[in-house]
């Protein structure tokens, strides 16, 4: 676990749950879900995308299941699956039988369109007998019209109201493997109906800000939503809901995880300067090679790209590894050691060869093969950046220096 999960407020208990192999709840890791948007019939192309999903940080997948076609897909997806995988129900109390009977790992149930009392103990006695989790999947666009007319409108009050019902019905057939979620578009309405659930119940919450929309905004719309609830502890699984490929969504739910220190690095987090008046490269275009040259191999390191020699590799050291660039040259390091220059137009090929060298060796080997030469070299061309550009590139000093004598007359 990283460090920076320690600055985060402790991780409310819950009771913890199993959907399939993956625990969730209780002191299991917070776990990333998203949803395939192929046909479910479609049985090697929803496999394909399950594939996908899975290599890019989803722990957990929801299938639609829609019709008798999508039920039969499921029953050939599931035993190939390689993660649990969660049937989507809305309208059909016979879809949520059938994918009970396709044997998946779990369901999702919308209080707000499956209404008929007996038919949500059904499904629940069903999931109980089977030992299939169900999650609580309350939404404040389909509320039920009687609540969504006693608190005047889809209140965080609303959604945790819709939920309570939802779990009443579960209790009365003794039913208590569940899993809640009261998503809203309204990322300020989401914040503070999980916080009302977090006090209401003990059951684990699935995390989300629904419908948030395309990239780049459903992502901030997302991350100020589910970020902000997992730095108060509240949260036990999550999922981005985006108008985009679905691998976005496995993408973005494993590096918030990563960067809030909740779960171990799995992938590249590359960081880079945001560049000034010092820098002897594009930033922005080396950091973005860079990105796309490292990402490919899913090194789970981290890189830094900096954009001059004079403060990079000092500001950087943190970093597993980086690359600073200084009078046409590439200075590469290991938290913050120079351990090697190259050729400015060499740089994003320095950076891939040594992460995949510290990948199969090791950092300490790694340093231990630095070139000895290479921090006298680097020493040399900050001398030359400072005495070419200053170190006050920006000019502060001398505007401080105007701002005294200013004062003083």
């Amino acid at each position: 676990m990283d460090v920076t999960a320690s600055a985060l407020s402790p991780r409310r208990p819950t009771r913890q749950i199993a959907v399939g192999s993956v625990k969730v709840g209780g002191d299991a890791p917070i776990s990333v879900q998203s949803m395939t948007t192929t046909k479910t019939a479609d049985v090697e192309g929803t496999l394909a995308q399950v594939y996908e999903l899975a290599a890019n940080g989803a722990d957990i997948v929801r299938c639609t299941c829609n019709d008798r076609g999508a039920a039969e897909g499921l029953a050939q997806i599931v035993p190939r699956s390689p993660v649990p995988i969660v049937a989507d129900i809305h309208f059909h109390v016979e879809m949520a039988l059938a994918a009970l009977e396709a044997g998946v790992q779990g369901l999702r149930l919308n209080p707000g369109n499956l209404r008929k009392p007996e038919e949500i103990r059904l499904v629940a006695a069903e999931a109980r007998d089977r030992g299939v989790p169900i999650r609580i999947g309350v939404n404040a666009g389909s509320l039920h019209p009687d609540i969504y007319e006693r608190f005047g409108g889809a209140t965080p009050e609303a959604l945790v109201e819709s939920a309570r019902l939802e779990l009443a019905y579960f209790e009365e057939v003794g039913f208590s493997d569940v899993k809640i979620s009261v998503k809203a578009s309204s990322v300020a309405t989401m914040i503070a109906a999980y916080r009302l659930a977090s006090e209401t119940f003990d059951h684990p919450l699935h995390l989300g800000v629904t419908e948030a929309g395309p990239l780049p905004g459903g992502l901030l719309k997302g991350t100020a939503g589910i970020a902000t609830l997992l730095a108060e502890g509240i949260g036990d699984t999550l999922r981005y809901s985006l108008t985009a490929d679905p691998v976005e969504e496995a993408k973005a739910g494993r590096q918030l995880l990563e960067v809030l220190g909740l779960r171990e690095r799995k992938g590249l987090d590359l960081i880079a300067c945001p560049s000034c008046g010092r820098a002897e490269v594009d930033v922005i275009k080396v950091a973005t090679e860079a990105q796309a040259a490292l990402e490919a191999l899913n090194l789970p390191i981290q890189v830094a790209v900096m954009g001059c020699v004079v403060n990079g590799p000092g500001e950087a050291r943190h970093a597993d590894l980086g690359i600073a660039a200084g009078k046409k040259r590439g200075h590469l390091f290991i938290q913050g050691q120079i351990i090697r220059v190259v050729p400015e137009d060499e740089m994003v090929e320095a950076l891939v060869e040594e992460a995949k060298k510290i990948v199969a060796e090791g950092l300490e080997a790694r340093l231990a093969a630095r070139d000895v030469s290479a921090e006298a070299e680097a020493e040399a061309d900050r001398a030359a950046l400072l005495d070419d550009r200053g170190a006050d590139a920006n000019h502060a000093n001398e505007r401080i220096a105007n701002i005294r004598r200013r004062s003083e007359g």
